[in-house]
């Protein structure tokens, strides 16, 4: 009877481990089948196959098809290659799908086809926590759900190469785990907060997002990172190249003097000035800090006790004018050089240049985050964390397009650094990262997660994939080189979305996360369509093969290839490459060459006839 199920592929062969040997019947030699008015394919690597055992049925998944699934023992009888492996990954009980297996099948049990309502029972939850992100390439009836819990706490990554569909599948899910249009997908007290390397996601997701970039557009606010609230072993590398020794402790010292001055005429809350650090991000004046080094620098004395300084002109702090001194001279006359000078003239050089190069004033100039010479901002950190964490809307994307390359690494590094410690001590609050977990996704990490890195981004998003699970902080890795990312991040993943992936080092990345039995799932890597994804990990109730859903026209990401027939099959015209030139001047793909001032009246045509 069961044979003559247009469900049944064949009888069980022989049963190892978690895996069994199916010897397929001669009725599915086609590859094709159609039961109940629905086209399966039989027999295809990821498909799923059922096993009836009484009350119960047994799962699991298609993992080799031909002459390589013959069974050891018959590898020298049968060579037909009509043999199909099958890895059990679960059982329905009652109707409900469990993963793990409470018995193995017996040698003769039948092996059926797993259909559209076989898939429903395992696919199927009702769980408020789950979303849906598009569906099953095998049956599109059916949706593809993911687990929001281990999505965010147990971290993922979203692996493919350039044109696979990445950015799509990015902002597909981002709208399902923000936006509120969807019953099963409405979490008002989302939090998300996105690096935008490339400035794709500002305007397709402007509708759910608050946007901060360093050249703001219309609606959009400019992005402010106030430099003292870095680790200041990042910030002294970054604009002094490096000091240790004597040199270094100058600028420490003289850090912690101004961060304690200016909790004691501030008053900050929380903290005592014997327990302020280098490290306690409190406000001060990088042009002071300047001032005063440069000043102890170049300090000349005269007269008998040569305590006597030779001042001539007092400088601008705000200016960063140095002081003036007579010029030291030999003999015993003077002027005399400063003994106690510790020969960091040409740190203090490097750290002026950097603070006068207009391309950083997002980090050293923070507009209203700026302190003044005494240490006293307009605004402190609560306000730039609401702003990123706080917003009215679920989502904020921090686009750092027009941030310079070379301190990108260094920048991505000393965002998380903010989250991270800002979250991570603030556990016990209801806005820290336990009542209100965080998603951080990172887009482009290859280029600072890198193997070799040791910047202060690696760092910290390894300290988030080791930790941040306990406190709220979820990472979402994304790249088109998984082989370029640090292992340590990409092992504590437990959610990987693989998309289309040519490179071999970038498939075997990808491989060593799924179990020995089920790597041939991703041998269909090279050739998945665009926007269709193998999906597995903690997120996942199984691995699946789904197409993401995509967003409507005007939410897409602006990533898609130039439509090079087209635009070469426009008439061609004259060009003008002033505009060019004024992008490429003033690091702005929106500058213009001329100002045109146009001003809008309205236009009252009078009263209207009856």
């Amino acid at each position: 009877m069961l044979k003559r199920d247009p469900t049944y592929l064949g009888a069980i062969a022989a049963v190892s481990g978690g895996a069994v040997n199916v010897h397929l019947t001669p009725s599915v030699a086609s590859g094709l089948s159609v039961i109940r008015g629905r086209t399966y394919r039989v027999g295809q690597v990821g498909s799923f196959v059922r096993i009836p055992q009484g009350y119960q049925d047994l799962l699991g998944v298609v993992a080799e098809v031909g002459a390589n699934a013959v069974p050891e023992s018959l590898s020298t009888v049968d060579d037909t290659g009509r043999w199909m492996k099958v890895e059990l990954i679960g059982e329905i009980v009652v109707g409900e799908f469990q993963r793990g297996v409470s018995q193995y099948p017996n040698i003769g049990d039948a092996a059926h086809l797993a259909v559209e309502e076989d898939l429903r029972r395992i696919y199927a939850t009702r769980d408020r926590g789950h979303v849906t992100i598009g569906t099953l390439s095998s049956a599109e009836s059916i949706a593809a759900k993911i687990s929001v819990n281990e999505l965010v706490t147990r971290h993922s990554a979203v692996l493919g190469s350039t044109g696979s569909g990445k950015s799509t599948t990015i902002a597909s899910l981002l709208r399902a785990l923000t936006a509120s249009d969807q019953e099963n997908a409405r979490f008002p007290s989302a939090r998300v907060l996105v690096l935008d390397v490339h400035g794709e996601y500002a305007i397709p997701l402007a509708d759910i997002a608050q946007v901060f970039s360093v050249e703001p557009q219309r609606g959009q606010e400019r992005l402010y990172i106030p430099y003292w609230a870095l680790a200041t072993d990042d910030l002294l590398k970054f604009l002094t190249g490096g000091v240790e020794g004597n040199s270094e402790t100058a600028f420490l010292d003289k850090i912690v003097q101004f961060k304690i001055a200016s909790h004691e005429a501030q008053g900050f809350a929380g903290i005592a000035s014997a327990s302020i650090t280098v490290d306690t991000p409190l406000p001060f004046s990088l042009k002071k800090l300047w001032y005063e080094l440069i000043d102890f620098e170049t300090i000349t004395f005269e007269g008998p006790d040569r305590d006597q300084p030779t001042l001539q002109e007092e400088g601008d702090v705000g200016r960063m004018i140095p002081p003036t001194y007579k010029r030291h001279a030999m003999g015993a006359k003077g002027p005399f050089l400063n003994q106690k000078a510790v020969g960091i003239q040409r740190q203090l050089g490097l750290l002026k240049s950097r603070i006068m190069d207009r391309r950083y004033d997002f980090l050293l100039r923070p507009g209203p985050w700026e302190p003044d010479e005494e240490g006293r901002p307009e605004k402190d950190l609560d306000d730039l964390l609401a702003g990123w964490l706080g917003g009215e809307k679920p989502l904020t994307i921090l686009d750092l397009s027009s941030v310079p390359s070379g301190v990108l690494e260094r920048l991505v590094g000393s965002i998380l650094n903010i989250v991270y410690e800002a979250l991570f001590w603030s556990r016990e609050k209801s806005e820290g990262g336990i009542e209100r977990p965080l998603l951080v996704v990172m887009e482009e990490a290859h280029r600072y997660l890198s193997g070799n890195a040791n910047g202060v981004a690696a760092r910290v998003v390894q300290r988030i994939a080791k930790e941040g699970r306990k406190f709220g902080v979820g990472a979402m890795v994304v790249s088109q080189r998984p082989s370029e990312v640090d292992e340590t991040v990409l092992s504590q993943c437990g959610t990987f979305f693989a998309l289309r992936l040519s490179n071999p080092g970038d498939r075997a990345r990808v491989r060593g996360t799924l179990p020995d039995g089920l790597v041939g799932l991703l041998d269909v890597l090279p050739i998945l369509r665009t926007g269709e994804a193998i999906v597995t990990g903690e997120a996942a109730r199984l691995p699946m093969r789904c197409r993401v859903t995509l967003p409507a026209e005007g939410h897409r990401p602006r990533s898609e290839d130039p439509k090079v027939s087209g635009k070469w099959g426009l008439p061609r015209r004259s060009e003008e490459y002033e505009r060019v030139v004024a992008s490429w001047r003033g690091q702005n793909p929106l500058a213009v060459t001329k100002d045109m001032q146009i001003v809008r009246t309205r236009v009252d045509n009078g009263p209207r006839e009856e």
